[in-house]
């Protein structure tokens, strides 16, 4: 089932966080900010009831435990409407105990980003106080998969320090009790306009990805990438942000794209994924039919850069939200990863019967 098929309402709770990630892509937006209550509700009440979205993802700009009550709220709430959902949590691992108990219990599926073993993770993802974050994640994650109702899987950045560790990486996941991981090479950030930042050679990340599937194959795990996300599928749109899916930011607005975290003070160039507000007074949400018609026109028929490539109905243009912040329009295409998507479609087969979990 091809990503764009991932119909949900995500919410963005909070930018407050307690890692201090060397990439972040929502460098320069750290703050207190957490969504009103009243908008959450608000959105549950329109887009889990009155409309066919039945799944509920919580994500955003911060980590959303670190709003441990809100997020009971939120989940209860729509847990409590006459329709059935299922629900969702992007994290990044670090929370205490009665967090870890709470998602076991009661949250289907559970994202938990992680960068490999702890000389990687502590590196790259440590703490806010720059102490060790890896001995906190492990422990979690391993309740998670024993304990967990649902299925815990891990979302993996590929920087310089892990793009030839791949293989090794899979292996301390499964060692974790994880089977199902998506890795995504590391991106520029959207707030900030300078970012020291080592890219990675696409075509590097491609070959070692291809290698990694001898491992995922032997340790029964499925290891797939952004790159690969639509390769069980033909299609004309690349993700969720084509069709909209709303995702709710903690200043009132209603966002297409993950990267698209605020409406106001939002860069300018990100104000293409910003196509709905909530009228506080009135309490209902205000959509932009403009906004929608032109997310809904970025399908792979309406890219010139692709009409001729042989993965275009297995890419669709490649991630949006990258590809806006980089190119700076809807129609470009991050020409950069071209080749490794094309060199992916020949070597690289998804699971029989398509990605059971489709990419966080």
């Amino acid at each position: 089932m091809a990503h764009f098929r991932k119909k949900m309402l995500s919410v963005f709770l909070t930018t407050k966080c307690n890692l201090g990630c060397s990439y972040c892509f929502t460098q320069g937006v750290r703050g207190n900010d957490t969504i009103p209550w009243e908008f959450a509700k608000l959105g549950i009440d329109i887009f889990i009831v009155n409309q066919d979205y039945r799944h509920i993802r919580l994500s955003g700009g911060g980590e959303p435990t670190t709003e441990f009550d809100l997020m009971k709220k939120i989940y209860d709430y729509a847990r409590s409407q006459k329709v059935e959902i299922t629900s969702e949590i992007q994290s990044n691992g670090i929370f205490q105990h009665q967090v870890t108990e709470w998602l076991a219990k009661n949250v289907d599926i559970i994202w938990i980003s992680c960068d490999g073993p702890p000389d990687i993770q502590d590196k790259d993802r440590p703490l806010r106080n720059k102490q060790k974050s890896s001995p906190i994640l492990e422990q979690n994650i391993k309740y998670l998969t024993k304990f967990g109702k649902g299925m815990t899987g891990i979302r993996a950045t590929i920087t310089s320090d892990n793009l030839y560790r791949q293989e090794e990486i899979l292996e301390y996941y499964k060692s974790l009790g994880i089977s199902y991981v998506w890795s995504d090479p590391v991106f520029p950030a959207v707030y900030v306009k300078e970012q020291e930042i080592s890219e990675i050679d696409m075509m590097e990340y491609a070959r070692e990805f291809v290698n990694a599937q001898r491992v995922a194959k032997r340790l029964d795990m499925v290891y797939g990438s952004i790159l690969t996300c639509n390769f069980d599928e033909e299609i004309i749109y690349h993700c969720r942000a084509c069709l909209p899916t709303p995702h709710l930011t903690t200043d009132g607005y209603i966002s297409a794209c993950d990267m698209a975290l605020f409406g106001e003070n939002s860069p300018s160039h990100m104000d293409v994924f910003i196509y709905g507000k909530w009228d506080k007074n009135n309490d209902k949400l205000v959509f932009d039919q403009n906004k929608i018609d032109q997310l809904r026109s970025r399908s792979v028929d309406n890219m010139i850069g692709c009409a001729d490539c042989e993965a275009k109905c297995h890419c669709g243009g490649y991630c949006l939200g990258e590809t806006v912040n980089e190119q700076g329009s809807l129609f470009e295409k991050k020409s950069k990863v071209c080749k490794a998507i094309r060199y992916l479609l020949k070597n690289y087969a998804p699971p029989e019967g398509g990605y059971r979990f489709l990419h966080p």
